[in-house]
């Protein structure tokens, strides 16, 4: 179909058209506007590799390379901690240190499967960790930096105190998680030590045995007194005033984008599926002959 023929079919449909572009913009942003809107709890953290009185870097006693020019991927202690954000520990401590489990139960008897428990008479169905677990990998979001080494944390809920209090737990207990395993290790090591030297009459084995000791023993100090052992905070958890999920705004401008581009985009399929309409029949000219039997007269005759 010639370009010229489509611009005039979909020019016949206009107002098919922008009576769809107004109806799917005013449901649209009747939807955006409707959502239940949430605050989002944010925070910024660093692996405590990268700084040079860093927790490893003391225990090992050099600088620590967070990794190779092309290998982006956190390692260290700070893996171990992202990990444990969503591990199943921290959904159990979440669970057992706020509310979440009464916020789901709620979320779930307002939902279109609780109203219809409501119905037919059945007991509301109540939250357990399996429905934490699948929230808490959800919501949180951890976004590394492009730039730095960076990774910002965030996690949006309803309640403004609540955001900020699990933002807050989940840090903490990252953070212990990981303290608590190098705690325990140096002391298993220390342990495994003394026995050792416990046994030893060898002067040459014992010498080795005592710097090893008094590297755990420094690795032990040095774990129960700095603050950060995985993760620095940059940026402490906080949270706006104002809800920030979704972004209206955003949202709006987008919709006021794509809804105009689909409806003639599929105004357009249906033109070229349906095919050019049908020509106008030719009218008989008044002499009672066809147009195309009319014969042109020159001003002469």
């Amino acid at each position: 179909m010639p370009v010229d023929v489509l611009l005039i079919a979909l020019w016949n449909l206009r107002w098919r058209l922008l009576g769809t572009m107004a109806a799917t913009l005013l449901l649209g942003a009747s939807l955006i506007l409707l959502w239940p809107r949430q605050y989002v709890a944010e925070a910024v953290v660093a692996p405590a590799e990268t700084t040079g009185l860093a927790t490893s870097t003391l225990l090992q006693g050099a600088l620590v390379m967070p990794g190779g020019l092309l290998d982006t991927r956190p390692g260290g202690n700070f893996a171990v901690y992202l990990a444990t954000l969503r591990s199943p520990e921290a959904t159990a401590m979440l669970a057992r240190e706020t509310s979440i489990l009464a916020d789901l139960t709620a979320r779930k008897a307002a939902g279109v499967t609780g109203r219809l428990r409501a119905l037919l008479g059945l007991d509301a169905a109540e939250a357990d960790l399996d429905d934490v677990q699948r929230w808490l990998e959800g919501n949180l979001a951890v976004t590394p930096s492009l730039s730095t080494v960076t990774t910002a944390l965030s996690l949006p809920h309803p309640d403004r105190t609540a955001a900020l209090a699990m933002l807050e737990r989940l840090h903490g207990f990252a953070e212990a998680r990981v303290r608590a395993d190098l705690e325990a290790l140096a002391t298993r090591r220390m342990a495994a030590l003394e026995a050792r030297l416990a046994n030893e009459r060898d002067l040459y084995v014992r010498t080795p045995i005592f710097e090893l000791l008094a590297q755990h023993q420094r690795a032990a100090v040095i774990t129960r007194a700095d603050d950060s052992v995985a993760a620095r905070l940059v940026s402490p958890p906080s949270v706006g005033i104002a809800p920030a999920l979704p972004n209206r705004p955003l949202l709006l401008l987008l919709l006021a984008v794509t809804v105009p581009m689909a409806c003639v985009t599929l105004a357009a399929c249906w033109v070229l599926l349906r095919g050019a309409a049908p020509a106008a029949p030719l009218r008989p000219s008044r002499g009672g002959r066809p147009p195309s039997l009319a014969i042109a007269r020159g001003p002469e005759e």
